[in-house]
């Protein structure tokens, strides 16, 4: 049940490109300009962004209305 768990607070990049409606190499362009939500980087290179991390990030980015 943990792994569960852990796997709904970890996304893929796949799943954070879709969930933003953007593609993968605007991803790595504001991860390049440092723009991006914080990420983990798997030994096999592959990245992870935290739930928290993007929900944190986004809320950064809401106008004041």
């Amino acid at each position: 049940m943990t792994t569960t768990v852990r796997s709904r607070s970890m996304l893929t990049l796949a799943e954070v490109c879709e969930e933003l409606a953007i593609s993968r190499s605007t991803f790595y362009d504001w991860r390049a300009k440092r723009r991006a939500p914080r990420c983990i980087k798997l030994p096999n290179g592959d990245l992870r962004i935290r739930r928290s991390d993007l929900e944190d990030w986004l809320y950064d980015r809401e106008d004041a209305a």
